[in-house]
């Protein structure tokens, strides 16, 4: 019987990642749209109203996935580093380079929903609280990485030393994600546990995990859009990119 063998490891080479890419991205791109409407429609228009918080919860369906996708982008950004460290693998670096601008845009918006959010609920843009001075850590992090990949000329040299900023910081989402249990902080505990059912409506709950999901095809088209930028730039001496451009 014929089977057929997908040689996955070809696609570490940045030309036929490139292709990939190429095919992948609008069909994450359709799912980050669709989604992403069903989900605000969802969240504003048909989830009730908080009967504690009022209308100003909403901000969650925002503030929530922006949170989640931060701390995740970051750990899979420090996963693809290390493994450009380890292998010297080129494709790696390049993909930590193109989730880095992402993770930052999800960093911030954390933060800017959070202080938008907190105002009418606790009184305070801004709190030092462990879980708000944690994330905006994780932001510096970002931008650390970002600015130490643009200082260094050399591109390998660049991948590498991001690769340790990287690995080093990523001990910081662990702090973030279990600071409401570690310390009194002014957040609450999560509304959603595997282990537990969920505290909130159904139509609250699906309005949020819609909302994560079109975030999580957001990050994954830009991240596809940027790795093949990053590849063209880095490879533009070869041939098959002279080939590609024309």
């Amino acid at each position: 019987m014929n089977t057929r063998v997908i040689h996955w490891f070809k696609f570490a080479s940045p030309q036929n990642f490139y292709n990939l890419a190429g095919r992948m991205w609008p069909w994450f791109a359709t799912l980050a749209t669709l989604l992403a409407g069903v989900g605000l429609w969802i969240s504003f228009f048909v989830a009730p109203t908080d009967a504690q918080q009022g209308e100003g919860y909403r901000i969650i369906f925002v503030h929530v996935p922006a949170s989640q996708m931060s701390m995740f982008i970051y750990i899979v950004m420090a996963a693809w580093a290390g493994f450009g460290l380890a292998f010297n693998t080129r494709l790696s670096g390049m993909m930590a380079s193109a989730l880095a601008p992402t993770g930052a845009l999800f960093a911030f918006l954390s933060l800017a929903t959070g202080a938008l959010w907190g105002k009418p609920m606790w009184g305070a843009w801004w709190v030092w609280d462990a879980r708000l001075t944690s994330e905006l850590i994780l932001l510096f992090l970002y931008l650390g990485f970002l600015a130490l990949q643009a200082s260094i000329d050399d591109p390998r040299r660049a991948d590498k030393a991001c690769a340790v900023l990287a690995l080093v910081g990523v001990v910081n989402v662990p702090i973030i994600y279990f600071s409401v249990k570690w310390w009194n902080t002014l957040h609450q505990g999560a509304s959603v546990s595997l282990t537990r059912s969920p505290t909130m409506a159904s139509t609250m709950l699906w309005g949020m995990l819609i909302m994560v999901v079109a975030c999580w095809m957001y990050a994954i088209t830009i991240a596809l859009l940027r790795v093949r930028t990053i590849i063209l730039e880095r490879e533009r001496h070869t041939e098959w990119v002279k080939h590609a451009v024309e």
